[in-house]
């Protein structure tokens, strides 16, 4: 009898640490986690999750909202989807805050695209009272309206190191691995680029480098500039990006990680994004 019991205490504490760790956004059965974010702490995400918070960001500052509200965006979409764009939830919820239908947020095809739910989201919180001064789960909760009012708070700490990356307050902390075979190629994939960097950030002055199959953004300082170069690593892994270089860093799809270029090789005023050239 008391070995059954220990067994059963066993298998139950087993049962109540999958748990846990499934409510701190493991990446999906046999997904890698692609991407370290590294901004006074240390973020592991899947190539896919990495995509969609940095859109998340992008969204928020193309909307002139604070970093808080990208924080407070960023802790919603790991409790309410863990960052992934999923197809269905509770009841008729949808995407990446599990929005729903019903309750006016868009139709199912409108709330699947990220871009639109980030923005959604963002006006819904633009309209809350004193948001700014709430607590990451306060504010959250006053948009979600959920069953579990405080469960936000647990990724605060996650969403402050995505934000302050995402957002442009460190340099060379978003660093992804790419499969051997990119998704797109050459002029594909930098019109492709060319196309979610102005539906993400609003139109912007993106170029084609004449020597080399890309694009190259305009930087006005080093924040905007490392703003524009996590994004662009965040969506290597789905847009075919093998180089982006900014400053005096180079981050590259072989190795997945920055290194320092030589002086003559330094950008300052644009960000440079490489993509994998036509076989």
């Amino acid at each position: 009898m008391a070995a059954a019991v220990a067994l059963a205490a066993v298998a139950a504490f087993g049962l109540y640490l999958g748990s846990r760790e499934l409510s701190r956004g493991l990446p999906r059965l046999g997904a890698t986690r692609a991407c370290t974010v590294e901004a006074d702490g240390r973020v592991e995400l899947t190539s896919s999750q990495m995509a969609n918070a940095a859109t998340i960001a992008a969204v928020g500052l193309r909307r002139r909202m604070p970093e808080h509200a990208v924080v407070v965006a960023l802790a919603t979409a790991f409790q309410e989807s863990k960052l992934e764009n999923l197809p269905n939830g509770d009841r008729d919820s949808v995407g990446l805050f599990q929005q729903r239908p019903s309750q006016g947020w868009g139709t199912p095809e409108q709330i699947r695209d990220p871009q639109y739910a980030a923005d959604r989201f963002y006006a819904a919180l633009r309209k809350v009272k004193g948001w700014q001064e709430m607590r990451v789960t306060e504010a959250a909760q006053a948009v979600q309206r959920s069953a579990f009012p405080e469960a936000y708070e647990q990724w605060v700490d996650e969403s402050k190191v995505l934000a302050k990356a995402l957002v442009g307050d460190a340099s060379g902390a978003v660093a992804c691995t790419v499969g051997r075979e990119p998704a797109m190629r050459g002029s594909a994939a930098a019109d492709a680029l060319v196309r979610v960097l102005n539906r993400d950030w609003g139109k912007m002055a993106a170029t084609v480098p004449a020597e080399q199959a890309g694009v190259a953004v305009s930087a006005t300082d080093a924040r905007t500039g490392w703003r524009y170069a996590h994004w662009l690593v965040s969506h290597a892994s789905d847009h075919g990006v093998k180089r982006v270089r900014f400053n005096d860093l180079q981050w590259t799809a072989e190795t997945g990680t920055w290194s320092r270029v030589p002086e003559e090789q330094r950008v300052t005023d644009r960000v440079v994004a490489e993509v994998f050239e036509e076989l």
